[in-house]
C-alpha cells in the first residue's frame, strides 16, 4: 500500500506507523477503569471507509488522518492531523 503524504509525497506504508481510528473520543478525567479498558482495547473493525491515524515515522514525522477503504485499501484522502481533527 502506498500513502500519499501531503508533506513528502507518495511513500510505501512501511515508512508509517498505524495508530488506530481517528477522532476516537478519550474518556473523561474521572473515567473508571472499565471505561479506560474499553477505550484502549475495544475497537471496531469496520468494513468499508474508515478514518485512521498514521505517523510518517521515516519521513516528516507528521501525524496524518488517512481515509481508507478497508476492503480494497484504496486511499480516498490524506490530511495533516492538525487540519483534520480541529
Amino acid at each position: 500500500m502506498r500513502i500519499p503524504c501531503p508533506h513528502c509525497g507518495e511513500r510505501g506504508n512501511d515508512e508509517f506507523l498505524y495508530r488506530g481510528a481517528a477522532g476516537l473520543p478519550r474518556p473523561p478525567a474521572d473515567a473508571t477503569e472499565a471505561q479506560w479498558h474499553d477505550y484502549v482495547y475495544l475497537r471496531d473493525n469496520p468494513y468499508g471507509s474508515h478514518r485512521e491515524l498514521w505517523q510518517h515515522v521515516h519521513g516528516c514525522r507528521r501525524w496524518l488522518v488517512v481515509t481508507r477503504d478497508t476492503r480494497t485499501h484504496v486511499i480516498a484522502a490524506v490530511t495533516d492531523v492538525s487540519m483534520a481533527l480541529s
